[in-house]
C-alpha cells in the first residue's frame, strides 16, 4: 500500500516528507513526481511505508494537518488507470466532408 500526499509546497524536498512521515514508522520509499515540461515538483507526492498499521495511523495523524503553510491531503494511493481515452469526442466523421 501507498500514501498519497497532496497539496505539497513546491518547495518539500524527499527528506522533508521522509521526517514527517517517519514519526508514525519506518519509511520505505519517498516519490515526489516532477513535471516533465517545468521541471518543478507537482505539488503532490507518495509515501511507502513499513506496515499497513504504521501507514494508518500516519494518515490518520496528518490528513488535514497544516504543514509548510498547507493544509495537506493525506489518504490511500488509488491504483493508477489505463484510461487510454480521454473522454473527449473521436470519430465525429462528419466535420471534414466536402460538398
Amino acid at each position: 500500500m501507498s500514501i498519497y500526499v497532496g497539496n505539497l509546497s513546491y518547495e518539500v524536498k524527499e527528506d522533508d516528507l521522509r521526517q514527517v512521515f517517519a514519526e508514525y514508522g519506518t519509511v520505505k520509499n519517498v516519490q515526489l513526481p516532477i513535471d516533465r515540461e517545468t521541471g518543478r515538483m507537482r505539488g503532490f507526492g507518495f509515501v511507502e511505508m513499513e506496515s499497513d498499521a504504521q501507514e494508518t495511523a500516519a494518515i490518520e495523524a496528518l490528513d488535514t494537518a497544516d504543514w509548510m503553510g498547507r493544509s495537506l491531503k493525506v489518504n490511500k494511493a488509488k491504483p493508477k488507470t489505463d484510461g487510454g481515452s480521454s473522454g473527449g469526442r473521436r470519430g465525429d466523421g462528419g466535420s471534414s466532408r466536402r460538398y
